[in-house]
C-alpha cells in the first residue's frame, strides 16, 4: 500500500488515538483541554478577553506539560515536567473558582471537578515516580 498524505494523516491520528486510550492522564488533560477551549470560547463571546486568555492559557499547558512528560530525558525531567502541569492546575483552580464568585461569568463546577481528578492523578504519578528513586 502506498503511503499518500492522507495515509500518513489518518495513521498519525490512529496512533495519537490508541496513545490517549491507553494512558489515563494523556486522555483527561487532552479531554479537559478541550472543555477549556469551550469554556474560553464562551468568555470570549461574553467578552471576558482577559480572563478568556488566562483560562485557556493556563487550562491548556496541563495537558501540554503532561504530553512532554511522556519523552522526557531522565525520571527528575519526568518529575519536574509533571509539577510544571500542577503548577499550571492549581493556577487555573484560581481563575475557575474566581469566574464562580464573579457576576457575569459561566459556572466552572464541572471543570474544577475534572481539574480536581486531573491533579489527583498528576499528584500521584508523580509521588510514585520519587518512590521508585
Amino acid at each position: 500500500m502506498e503511503l499518500t498524505s492522507l495515509n500518513y494523516f489518518k495513521m498519525i491520528i490512529f496512533t495519537q488515538q490508541e496513545r490517549l486510550k491507553d494512558n489515563l492522564i494523556l486522555r483527561k488533560s487532552f479531554e479537559f483541554a478541550i472543555l477549556i477551549v469551550d469554556y474560553s470560547d464562551r468568555l470570549e463571546q461574553l467578552k471576558k478577553y482577559v480572563i478568556a486568555r488566562q483560562i485557556l492559557r493556563a487550562g491548556t499547558s496541563i495537558g501540554a506539560n503532561i504530553r512532554e512528560a511522556q519523552n522526557a530525558e531522565s525520571k527528575a525531567d519526568f518529575i519536574h515536567k509533571f509539577k510544571i502541569s500542577l503548577k499550571e492546575a492549581d493556577e487555573l483552580e484560581y481563575w475557575l473558582l474566581l469566574c464562580n464568585h464573579c457576576e457575569g461569568f459561566p459556572p466552572t463546577n464541572r471543570l474544577l471537578c475534572d481539574l480536581q481528578e486531573i491533579m489527583r492523578i498528576g499528584s500521584s504519578i508523580v509521588g510514585s515516580a520519587k518512590r521508585k528513586g
